[in-house]
């Protein structure tokens, strides 16, 4: 674990808290590992979500029924 650690309460589902202590041991990884590692691929989605939305601000918006016609004439619905 880091050196510098914050102490938090979380309370877990009790079927996911099993689950999170079978996981501990087969991978042999403390709980605070796995749900610092689980919220970090959190984060780290997060971010790549708002750099693609960042990214394509500028591109034109199209209506929702103009992008059913689009598909429809396309051939792909």
């Amino acid at each position: 674990m880091a050196a510098q650690t914050k102490r938090a309460t979380i309370y877990f589902d009790p079927d996911l808290h099993k689950a999170l202590r079978l996981k501990s041991v087969d991978t042999n990884q403390s709980l605070s590992e796995l749900v610092n590692e689980a919220v970090r691929e959190a984060l780290v989605e997060d971010a790549e979500d708002l750099a693609a939305f960042e990214d394509r601000a500028q591109e034109p918006a199209i209506r929702y029924d103009e992008m059913v016609m689009r598909l429809r004439k396309d051939g792909r619905i």
